[in-house]
């Protein structure tokens, strides 16, 4: 809970999200904080203060290259947010078909599906 919290907080402003977004998009390689600044016009200063959050917030892995520092977005903090955000989708209901779920949440929902149960009584069994 609190690893989401400080992910979602950090993704909660603009700019970070746009930082965030960009990242998700460079893949493993990342980019300089200098290309990110270019290609999202946001001063050096601004953009120190927004990546240093993010970083702190575990959405970014930064590595030194020479003399620039390379921003890369901190794809398992991401995965491990939309598992925590998705893993009780879809569990009462089949609200989004194509929904991502562990296979403990798929064999209750088949369940429920097959036999048409829809009383609270019926779900506590499940």
């Amino acid at each position: 809970m609190k690893a989401a919290l400080a992910a979602l907080t950090g993704l909660s402003q603009e700019t970070r999200l746009s930082i965030f977004r960009l990242l998700v998009r460079q893949g493993p390689a990342g980019l300089a904080a200098g290309a990110i600044g270019e290609q999202l016009g946001i001063a050096p200063a601004t953009l120190s203060f927004h990546l240093a959050h993010l970083e702190r917030c575990g959405l970014l892995d930064a590595r030194r290259d020479g003399r620039s520092i390379v921003y890369t977005a901190a794809f398992a903090t991401m995965n491990a947010l939309l598992t925590f955000l998705s893993e009780n989708c879809c569990v009462e209901d089949a609200c989004c078909p194509g929904a991502v779920l562990s296979a403990s949440q798929r064999e209750p929902r088949a369940r429920r599906s097959r036999s048409h149960e829809t009383s609270a009584r019926s779900r506590r069994r499940d």
